[in-house]
């Protein structure tokens, strides 16, 4: 296991005006899960759309050719652009594999590792026409080389899974990358754009993406796409969908952090400002949605995300949850699984017919 996060954060005042209670956003939540009926065949299957997957391709990977004709400009479903990646098992889970690939950024010139889970449904034929939601998931700590996400630290995969059979949640593409090129917790690049470090502001928000929708089915435009990490992960999926509401639609900064603290920012305040969730939150125009969560036992971390959800105003929003005997710890991160996928599912559009 990783170890907790335990960098000491800035201490904000105490301020509850914008909180809401997570209770009654989850209690809206129907069986939203998009699934077809068994018995059914999806619209518009009868001439599936072009590189459509007619039959099962092998588990995990992307399921039309590289070649496939570009969506028309009506359609829902945006089909894979190419060229596909290079995609090896990482993995079984109990809801399928987990692949990786080494994604060399063509706008950021990053190179870092990126693993990926596809819903056993993507490969139904059923499925065939559908494009699927998109949620990258983002790990605490330095995330050099790993990703908590693609463990059974967080089986995000196997609950998401359960949760589509009793209709509670989409089936989401999980995209699962680094965070970071070193393992010193100080040289943190803070999913950003740091002047003179690797652009991993780029290559998160832009190429990872990209490489989405080389390679796989989505659904067109932002509506089924979102972000969510825990900790350190928390501050990169706020920050990301407040920076690029045009690509990310909702987002669950998991008991967050809220300011950059990257030694690589010194120099360059205006920069490190410019990247701070803390400051993007009350200035943003972004029409995004959040949930924020905090551990009850961490009072410090509540009095900080509680004033953090306070800044936002419209047309951003942002839910507040806080969970009872929380701690800052994976073990706690891992019970909250379930609501987060309920909350998402809320807030994206689920697999799409083109």
């Amino acid at each position: 296991m990783q170890p907790p996060f335990t960098r000491p954060r800035p201490r904000v005042l105490l301020s509850t005006g914008a909180v809401l209670a997570l209770a009654a956003t989850l209690s809206a939540c129907g069986g939203g899960g998009g699934k077809p009926a068994a018995d059914s065949k999806p619209a518009g299957s009868a001439s599936p759309a072009a590189g459509a997957t007619t039959s099962n391709p092998a588990p995990g990977s992307p399921s039309a050719a590289a070649s496939a004709a570009p969506s028309s400009a009506s359609s829902k479903v945006l089909m894979p652009t190419g060229p596909a990646a290079q995609l090896t098992k990482a993995h079984d889970t109990a809801a399928g594999p987990i692949m990786m690939t080494t994604l060399v950024g063509k706008k950021s010139g990053v190179s870092g590792k990126v693993w990926v889970w596809l819903p056993p449904e993507y490969n139904d034929p059923k499925y065939a026409n559908y494009g699927f939601p998109v949620l990258t998931l983002y790990a605490g700590g330095q995330s050099n080389g790993y990703n908590t996400w693609t463990d059974d630290q967080l089986p995000i995969q196997v609950a998401d899974e359960d949760l589509v059979k009793q209709g509670k949640a989409h089936p989401f593409i999980m995209i699962m990358p680094v965070q970071n090129l070193v393992s010193n917790e100080s040289q943190t690049l803070d999913c950003s754009d740091i002047p003179g470090q690797p652009k991993m502001g780029t290559w998160m928000a832009e190429d990872i993406p990209d490489f989405v929708r080389a390679n796989f089915r989505t659904v067109k435009g932002r509506d089924g796409w979102g972000v969510m990490g825990a900790s350190t992960g928390a501050f990169c999926s706020a920050k990301l969908a407040l920076q690029h509401p045009d690509t990310f639609k909702a987002a669950v900064p998991i008991d967050g952090y809220f300011n950059p603290d990257s030694s690589f920012w010194k120099g360059h305040e205006a920069d490190r400002l410019a990247n701070s969730p803390d400051v993007l939150v009350a200035q943003s125009k972004a029409d995004v949605r959040m949930l924020a969560t905090a551990g009850g036992a961490t009072p410090d971390e509540v009095r900080l995300v509680k004033a953090w959800v306070a800044k936002a105003a419209a047309p951003t929003k942002i839910d507040y949850y806080e969970q009872p005997d929380g701690k800052h710890l994976t073990t706690h991160f891992k019970k909250m699984i379930p609501n987060t996928l309920e909350w998402l599912t809320q807030n994206l559009t689920g697999p799409t017919a083109g």
